[in-house]
């Protein structure tokens, strides 16, 4: 326990974590105050110097494993809480630091998406049965950031909002047309066209959520106004009056911003405007942490605001509104993770100890980077002209009360 100690005496200062190392002693790290108190046991010798090395991996890694395990029961949330709040300890340690630097040296080679790899990268998340993510996600089946009039909105509730929310910001009008990159499993593109009587052609790389959009536009009688199709939005050829991309610029790569925007301006008719949703950071341009890279979203790398507005300028796109939405994906993450522990019994029965494991690690660490992290969630409107998008923000909230009024689902 000699290096790990050493590490976690200058990461943890508050709360406090009790470490049972592989012979039973007793390590104890922290104040014990403004924090919980957390209780690990280390099963083996090479686990306490894997996770010196490589924290951010190998303390998943353990736990998915069973190497590190949470003393009475206990969820692997409440370690991450304590990480969480103790977060500035560990980038600080000489270790880590080198750690990082040797990540953003490479960092164009582990996040880049190219043609063929992008597929399987995106195939990696959401190629998982549909009924695995039945089990927690609200019925909508819409797996990103909703939206929260109040915090005490439920998830159903916050999905609508979001749904309105997007489509408000659109501004449609009857027969327009739609592409849609990135299409999940279909709610946002059959509630334009449902609501709005617009048609949508909508594309992902995800076999699995393609079934299931097409079953839901047959399901929702939008086959005549929805298409959904397995493909790359760079082979997405025509022109639509509006384009609409939720939480998919995460997931095209580090070098390919300036290709996503081109490819936003290309299918934009004249006068037509673009709507963008993506997680970013507050933080500066850095990496895809490890445990994610590796396990969650190969490929996948979180930009900051600083490397999307250069991409914006050197594409010459003008962004006419730009909205952070700060807690949002935070309530929605323990929304998810809540809805999840409930039934993780049933996630078990269907995808085994250790890959529910890792779903604990990631529901729970992400839920936290929104929380004590750099994370957050931005929309953007963008377009080839300064006032294809009206200067006066009204029209949003206008929209927005009357899909309300209608109960507009």
């Amino acid at each position: 326990m000699k290096l790990l100690s050493h590490l976690l005496r200058r990461f943890v200062r508050r709360g406090r974590l009790i470490v049972l190392d592989h012979t039973g002693a007793t390590h104890r790290f922290g104040s014990g105050e403004d924090g919980p108190e957390v209780t690990i046991h280390l099963t083996d010798k090479a686990v306490e110097r894997e996770i010196f090395l490589n924290p951010e991996l190998k303390t998943a890694e353990a736990y998915m494993d069973g190497r590190l395990v949470m003393e009475g029961g206990a969820p692997v949330f409440d370690l991450l809480y304590l990480f969480s709040i103790n977060r500035s300890g560990l980038a600080a340690h000489p270790v880590q630091q080198m750690l990082r630097r040797a990540w953003r040296s490479v960092r164009r080679w582990q996040q880049r998406n190219p043609l063929g790899l992008a597929a399987k990268n995106i195939r990696h998340h959401y190629d998982i049965p549909p009924a695995f993510y039945r089990l927690w996600l609200d019925e909508t089946m819409t797996y990103s950031c909703a939206y929260y009039p109040t915090p005490e909105t439920s998830l159903y509730d916050a999905q609508i909002a979001k749904l309105r929310h997007i489509a408000a910001k659109l501004r449609l009008e009857p027969g327009m047309t739609v592409a849609e990159i990135g299409s999940g499993w279909g709610a946002l593109g059959t509630f334009l066209a449902r609501n709005y009587g617009v048609t949508v052609t909508s594309v992902t790389l995800s076999p699995e959520q393609c079934a299931v959009a097409k079953q839901r536009a047959i399901d929702e009688g939008v086959t005549d106004r929805v298409e959904f199709r397995e493909q790359d939005y760079r082979e997405l050829e025509g022109t639509y009056d509006r384009v609409v991309s939720i939480a998919m610029m995460e997931a095209i790569g580090i070098d390919e911003f300036d290709t996503y925007f081109r490819k936003i301006k290309a299918l934009t008719k004249p006068g037509g405007f673009a709507l963008v949703h993506c997680i970013g950071r507050m933080s500066p341009p850095g990496t895809t942490a490890p445990f994610i890279r590796k396990y969650i979203f190969p490929g996948g790398y979180v930009p900051a605001l600083s490397e999307v507005f250069a991409s914006l300028e050197r594409t010459g796109t003008w962004c006419d509104d730009c909205e952070s939405l700060r807690l949002h994906y935070y309530w929605t993450i323990k929304h998810w993770r809540e809805a999840y522990d409930a039934r993780r019994d049933e996630a078990v029965a269907m995808m085994g100890d250790r890959f529910c494991r890792m779903w604990d690690f990631y529901l729970a660490s992400v839920e936290l980077g929104f929380l004590h992290g750099s994370n957050f969630v931005f929309q953007l409107l963008l377009s080839d002209r300064r006032d294809d998008v009206p200067v006066v923000r009204d029209f949003i909230q206008d929209e927005e009360r009357r899909l309300a009024e209608i109960g507009a689902r």
